[in-house]
């Protein structure tokens, strides 16, 4: 019975409209969602990313927490080497039985500076904004209550319940985003990224009571990646995200080995990896914890890629869960054309 308050606690506390923001363990597979600075940042004319995250499926079964985006960017020339990106991002989010749920589109911008480098090889500076409209709400009668629980297993939906003053089920409001990507593109196979976002600018209220005020925290990131060959046919895709909200922060940190396919002839249409990350997030005590160790994979062919990655629980938890935690499923489709000029930017 402990075990299960500490779950139920665990799932209340994801719940609330003050926690962390979606994540995806595979976030270098959905650019738009990391940093809006990212929109347009591509050796292609335009690209489509899908991503999906189920999580908590072994304890919740159909009300485990089901995570999903769809996003769309395109590269525009400025000029001889600056860029200019244009996006838009569709995201969804429903937790747990009581169907909480968040529903986000929003539209993006950037602006791509070449400082430095050639055709072949250079850095830049990007800046990018972000701003929506999203749409949260939570189904009232399939909330349950600790005053429903006999502690000893047993659950009377009659039994009386806690006052909420919840007066509404659902509310809308705007989002505003910004952030800064800088870059280095050395060869066709080698890169460095560096970069930072600040999400939620607007602060907007998240409650779902019209008499009292409840304001989204405002997530700020910084990220950092790369791409290394050391050889012929192998390398390391090493990255790293820090995401701080309110009283939240968590920490992805690993690297894919990369292996070109084909003898290495197809450098940029065909390639396979493997890959080995954990994320490291804090507890309500403000003591820090490995939250999972997540297994990864990649496959690139031409203009697809395709990601597939599974979390294996670390946490508390883990006695519940029997260490499952969540998959996740990425696809990448980008279009090139003739206007493609050279190596760009890294691989995302």
């Amino acid at each position: 019975m402990r075990t299960f308050y500490s779950l139920c606690f665990f799932i209340v506390c994801s719940l609330s409209v003050s926690a962390q923001d979606i994540h995806f363990s595979q976030f270098y597979m959905s650019p738009l969602n990391l940093n809006p600075a990212m929109t347009g940042v591509m050796n292609c004319n335009s690209r489509v990313a899908i991503n999906y995250r189920s999580q908590w499926a072994s304890i919740l079964g159909s009300s485990a927490f089901q995570t999903y985006s769809v996003s769309y960017d395109q590269r525009i020339a400025v000029g001889r080497d600056d860029n200019f990106g244009i996006g838009a991002t569709f995201w969804g989010d429903r937790a747990g039985q009581a169907d909480f749920a968040t529903t986000t589109g929003k539209l993006s911008a950037s602006y791509a500076k070449k400082v430095g480098g050639s055709r072949k090889y250079g850095n830049y500076l990007v800046a990018g904004v972000e701003g929506g409209a999203a749409q949260r709400s939570l189904n009232f009668l399939k909330l349950r209550w600790g005053t429903q629980h006999d502690g000893a297993g047993g659950f009377d939906p009659a039994a009386p319940t806690l006052e909420t003053g919840f007066d509404r089920d659902q509310f809308l409001f705007m989002d505003l985003a910004a952030g800064l990507l800088w870059f280095m593109v050395f060869d066709e196979n080698n890169s460095l990224y560096a970069g930072g976002s600040f999400h939620h600018l607007n602060r907007a209220d998240q409650s779902f009571s019209s008499a009292e005020e409840d304001l989204l925290y405002s997530r700020y990131t910084v990220h950092a990646g790369g791409e290394f060959m050391l050889g012929r046919r192998i390398g390391l895709v090493p990255g790293v995200i820090m995401m701080s909200q309110g009283p939240s922060f968590q920490v992805n940190a690993g690297t894919n080995v990369k292996f070109l396919l084909d003898g290495g002839r197809n450098t940029n249409t065909q390639s396979f990896q493997v890959g080995l990350w954990t994320r490291v997030s804090n507890r309500l005590d403000d003591s820090v914890l490995t939250d999972a160790i997540i297994l990864s994979s990649r496959f690139d062919y031409e203009n697809f890629a395709l990601g597939f990655s599974y979390d294996i629980n670390t946490s508390g938890l883990s006695d519940v869960t029997n260490g499952n935690g969540g998959f996740e499923l990425s696809l990448q489709y980008k279009i090139c054309g003739k206007q493609q000029r050279g190596v760009y930017c890294p691989t995302f």
